[in-house]
């Protein structure tokens, strides 16, 4: 009988440390330090992540408790990515709650090669405040709406979207080395749009930006599909619908690289990085002709003949 009042009592005082525990975890790290602190979560972060760089910020006390509350609740459904004003004095409940209340700016993931009415369709989704004059603002930048993930305000205007992403383009332009010194920015810019509408792979960039160069500089037509598509415009819903063979010859616009020589009026698209790079400092090579075979993979040739006999190989895809 002894026996099991001791054990009786160990286990009664062990429920008592694990409540203080929990309670001490679940408290507020500082109730007197009413500060705001902006914390932000990271798309795709874990709670466990989220817990840690609570506790790193001086947020809560216990990043186990948190965890264990946040499951325990089901909060972890329902936490935004975002950034949210977090105090010291919140306790980690009131901290949890305030992270699936929506945050102060909203996560906007502008993906490589968009034009920039994809650009306007996007954050029409994402903001709030999106209106339909912004695609004209966005028009006027194409090619310079760096794409990247954003943190943008749920209350933005088109001038602070379109100020974040140039100047975001701006940032990325100034790290690229430059081979070609010859080449103003716009010329890159627009080079770079049409490789990152063309190339499917990495190694590619810089291969097709010698194709364009070589071509260019032999005055020969670049025949581009990627700049009919962009001339033909949105078609049953989609921008960049595939080109006929009657359309290498019936779109009639300035856009249009297999009637009109050298580059076209203005960039196709919004490049990231890797495609400027390749722009600016093509591979070294005699190439004037290339096509993506059925598997994805360029195929490419110096002269006609040897282009002819791929597109008999690997049959002609773009």
């Amino acid at each position: 009988m002894r026996k099991i009042t001791i054990l009786a009592g160990i286990v009664a005082l062990f429920i008592f440390i694990g409540i203080l525990w929990w309670n001490n975890g679940l408290s507020p790290l500082d109730r007197r330090d009413k500060s705001q602190k902006m914390f932000v979560i990271e798309p795709g972060s874990g709670i466990r992540a989220i817990a840690n760089n609570l506790e790193k910020e001086g947020l809560i006390k216990d990043p186990i408790v948190f965890f264990l509350m946040v499951r325990q609740k089901g909060y972890d459904k329902k936490i935004q990515a975002g950034d949210f004003r977090l105090s010291p004095s919140m306790t980690a409940t009131e901290i949890a709650e305030a992270m699936t209340k929506g945050s102060l700016d909203i996560w906007v993931t502008i993906p490589e090669g968009k034009r920039a009415e994809e650009i306007a369709e996007i954050l029409s989704e994402k903001i709030p405040t999106y209106d339909e004059s912004w695609k004209q603002d966005l028009l006027q930048q194409e090619g310079y709406l760096f794409p990247e993930t954003y943190l943008v305000p749920r209350d933005s205007n088109s001038e602070t979207i379109i100020t974040l992403l140039t100047n975001t383009f701006e940032e990325k332009y100034s790290q690229i080395s430059q081979k070609n010194l010859d080449l103003t920015k716009e010329e890159i810019v627009i080079l770079a749009s049409m490789i990152e509408r063309e190339a499917k792979h990495d190694e590619d960039r810089a291969l097709i930006s010698s194709v364009m160069h070589n071509r260019l500089e032999i005055g020969m037509a670049l025949q581009i599909d990627a700049t009919i598509q962009y001339a033909k415009g949105k078609i049953n819903g989609n921008w960049w619908t595939p080109v006929t063979l009657a359309e290498y010859r019936s779109v009639k616009s300035t856009y249009n690289t297999y009637l009109q020589p050298g580059l076209p009026p203005g960039p196709i698209s919004n490049p990231g990085q890797k495609s400027l790079e390749a722009a600016a400092n093509p591979a070294s090579t005699n190439f004037l002709y290339y096509i993506t075979d059925k598997n994805g993979i360029n195929r490419y040739a110096t002269t006609g003949e040897q282009h002819l006999e791929n597109i008999r190989k690997y049959g002609l895809s773009s």
